[in-house]
């Protein structure tokens, strides 16, 4: 059995890949982490989980916390992870990170990003990432010899999925992609902030972090290996009354290709993805289709008078943006089926 060890399991991203541990048939879990709630049952911070995990939630400092186990999971903010992996590499472990700490292969790179976000720009452990891999497994090459992976965001996910094919297949003007974003509450963690107090957000909805997303960098980043040209996108992030779930509406310049051509581009680009679906215009959808899964559900169109790519991508933020994409990234880091303990449907209503 592959023996995990959750880092900021009191969190919504530690909660989450709890959950799908219980159900794993190959992995159990052998130690959870946090700064929060040391000392009480999982079970007694999450009641859901009573009489599925009991286990004690210990600090940081604890002589559980330093035992060696087969994979840890960082669901912490940014500059923890950096700073810990190190000793989890060396005892063995392999790593999964939930932040944007090993999202990029360059001192550089992550500089760009720290800085949209106001952090320090110098990387803590720069010499890890060259060995880190950015964990979307739908683009990179993810095998039982990776050690380190750095999970994408959960806006990232949606985007990169959406457009990869266009992308690759040379079908865009890759400087005139626009993201729309919305994003359910939960995307902000669960740490209270008045700005994400019910009355606050009940019957209301803002965009956000107009000048600059820090996600922008990384999907620039995927979309422009991608590409032979560079990849520039004007990206629009919004947060709705709504729990979980990110709906993006991407936009494009096409170079004349009709909608059942594209569709077939997506399909193919996709065959081997098994939890992207690729659907065209009048079949429904919403976020509620992918609520509680791994899946990425992708509406493909054309908007043929103006020669307009639009594709609408819906995610469970908390699943494929998260903890799901994140097991995804342990079973093939084990030379497990990419699907192993993911394969759930979603909920009715």
């Amino acid at each position: 059995m592959i023996k995990a060890k959750v880092v900021g399991a009191g969190g919504y991203g530690g909660v989450g890949i709890t959950e799908l541990l219980l159900r794993h048939p190959e992995a159990e879990i052998g130690c959870l982490v946090s700064l929060s709630d040391t000392g009480r049952k999982m079970s007694d911070v999450f009641p859901h989980l009573r009489g599925f995990c009991d286990e004690v939630i210990v600090a940081p400092d604890d002589p559980k916390a330093a035992e060696p186990y087969d994979v840890v999971f960082f669901s912490t903010p940014d500059r923890v992870g950096m700073q810990k992996a190190g000793k989890e590499l060396a005892r063995g472990a392999k790593v999964i990170d939930y932040s944007g700490d090993f999202r990029f292969g360059t001192p550089e790179q992550y500089a760009e990003y720290a800085n949209f976000i106001g952090l320090d720009p110098v990387h803590a452990d720069p010499s890890l990432l060259t060995d880190t891999v950015y964990g979307l497994p739908e683009l990179h090459e993810i095998g039982d010899s990776q050690m380190l992976v750095g999970n994408p965001g959960c806006f990232a996910v949606s985007c990169i999925l959406g457009l990869a094919p266009v992308v690759d297949a040379g079908l865009i003007d890759t400087k005139s992609i626009i993201c729309d974003c919305k994003t359910g509450v939960s995307g902000a963690g669960k740490k209270p902030n008045a700005a994400f107090h019910y009355p606050n957000r009940y019957d209301n909805m803002n965009a956000y972090r107009l000048s600059g997303h820090q996600h922008m960098v990384e999907i620039e980043q995927e979309l422009g290996a991608l590409s032979a040209e560079e990849v520039q996108i004007t990206f629009t992030a919004q947060v709705v009354p709504v729990c979980r779930g990110i709906m993006s509406v991407l936009y494009a310049t096409l170079d004349g290709q009709t909608a059942d051509e594209v569709l077939e581009i997506y399909r193919e680009f996709n065959k081997n993805n098994p939890f992207v679906r690729v659907q065209d215009a009048q079949t429904p959808a919403s976020i509620a289709d992918v609520r509680g899964t791994n899946y990425c559900n992708l509406t493909v169109d054309v908007d043929a008078r103006n020669n307009r790519l639009r594709v609408v991508s819906h995610i469970d933020n908390l699943m494929k943006g998260q903890a799901g994409n994140a097991l995804q990234n342990m079973n093939l880091m084990f030379g497990l089926d990419s699907g192993t303990g993911l394969a759930c449907l979603g909920q009715y209503p």
